[in-house]
């Protein structure tokens, strides 16, 4: 008897729990005193907490390209729509300030952020969340404790955690990709374009496959990372076995937390090469390429890009920001340049015909935006889809001559330079330009 009226009560307080988070969805609103900073967790979990600190995760409201850029693009706005959307970036870019009150639009006052808010998305906000209420714009329910004094239950991916500071549950969510994708799927607050589509795009790739050896979520790749283990889909992906905490058993497999994505511009502006490096491992593991000439037209190549490691689109997140190109070169024997096709210019800008895997936002009215506060729709989407291959052909204008060389690039960077020419202040960049895969011919 006992133990069914302590079963039913726990059930029933669970019921109450749920329904009470079921209500908070959208609008939750907690105290700031509910979240624990990291540094308490890398009390614990150290080697985790080494892992997040500089990554794009930990950056994310401190990241000075994203608050240029951002403030620039809110500049000028009249429409309602447009307003909504340019001020709407801290609902992923700093969430615990965001519901916990401040800040709660981009134009508000950051430097007065709570120390713990501008740690960006971090331990306690993650590892508190118990649903997910919609697949865009940050739709995590959150479930905190009552700060350091009372933790709470902290939810992961394993079901025999015994912590001493906190409770702890397993949770599927956490080892499901809907937990990432509620943030890297993005839609226009207002108009509802589909400004960013990560996980819509893993969704429909060849790596969701559920019950199948073939599946790998986003945390497949992007937790099994670590140095010298670019951990793609075009690598091998090895289990990295430790312990969870200091001082305990080790597992199989600990989930790792770089977070670096593409990007290694933010991360070596802020000190972490380390992550840097890891970036620029992970973009040369993503893709490859290929290049003949055309049958009957040796004045024509034809170059193939595969996405052959990437479990999304390439590039992806912002499809009108970030740049991956193809660079073609013919050169003569003196070093002379006889064609060239995607060569930056003095200004570090691309030329206009450059062939560029990327998304054109429009007006609403077929006229493309630089600013995805006006995006009312897609013009062109070029980027290239999880294992597809693409064909693009150059016209040289003239069959190569013996002793020239062509070189093909694949490039990525994180930024179009048009936009940061425009940005006031200092200059901004240049942004770092990877190469992702090269091929080198001489006639």
């Amino acid at each position: 008897m006992t133990v069914l009226l302590r079963t039913t009560a726990l059930l029933a307080g669970g019921m109450i729990l749920m329904a009470g988070i079921a209500r908070a969805g959208k609008d939750q609103a907690f105290d700031l005193e509910q979240f624990i900073v990291p540094d308490t967790c890398g009390g614990c979990h150290f080697e985790i907490y080494e892992q997040w600190a500089g990554s794009m995760h930990n950056l994310s409201h401190k990241d000075e390209m994203y608050n240029r850029i951002a403030l620039f693009l809110r500049q000028g706005l009249r429409h309602e729509g447009e307003i909504e959307e340019a001020e709407a970036c801290v609902k992923c870019h700093t969430p615990v300030g965001v519901v916990t009150g401040f800040p709660k639009k981009l134009t508000d006052d950051l430097d007065q952020t709570p120390e713990i808010a501008t740690q960006g998305i971090q331990c306690d906000y993650c590892h508190s969340t118990v649903d997910v209420f919609r697949m865009y714009n940050n739709g995590m329910v959150l479930a905190p404790g009552q700060g350091e004094d009372d933790p709470g239950v902290k939810y992961g991916p394993f079901d025999d955690a015994e912590p001493d500071f906190h409770d702890a549950e397993y949770s599927q969510l956490h080892t499901d990709s809907r937990i990432c994708g509620t943030c890297h799927n993005v839609k226009h607050v207002a108009f509802g374009t589909d400004l960013e589509t990560t996980y819509t795009e893993w969704e429909n790739s060849p790596y969701n496959q559920p019950g199948t050896k073939a599946h790998v979520s986003c945390q497949g790749c992007h937790m099994y990372q670590r140095p010298g283990i670019p951990a793609t889909g075009s690598t091998d992906r090895p289990l990295n076995p430790g312990p969870a905490a200091d001082y305990t058993e080790e597992r199989p497999h600990i989930f790792t937390h770089y977070f670096v994505g593409g990007n290694s511009g933010v991360t070596r502006a802020s000190g972490f090469d380390d992550k840097a490096k890891m970036a620029e491992e992970r973009l040369k593991h993503a893709a490859e390429i290929a290049m003949t000439t055309k049958d009957g037209a040796p004045e024509t190549v034809v170059v193939s890009v595969t996405n052959s490691g990437a479990g999304h689109d390439l590039p992806t997140g912002l499809g009108d920001l970030r740049q991956v190109w193809i660079q073609l070169v013919l050169t003569n024997p003196d070093g002379s340049i006889a064609f060239a096709s995607g060569l930056p210019d003095s200004r570090h800008e691309l030329p206009q015909d450059t062939v560029i895997f990327n998304t054109v936002f429009g007006d609403g009215s077929g006229n493309p935006v630089i600013n995805i506060a006006k995006a009312r729709q897609i013009l062109t989407d070029t980027r290239i889809p999880a294992g597809k291959t693409v064909h693009r052909q150059f016209d040289l204008g003239q069959a190569p001559k013996p002793g020239q060389a062509l070189t093909v690039r694949l490039l990525y960077r994180g930024l179009p330079q048009k936009i940061l020419n425009l940005l006031p202040g200092e200059p901004a960049g240049p942004m770092p330009v990877v190469e992702m895969a090269v091929l080198e011919k001489t006639f």
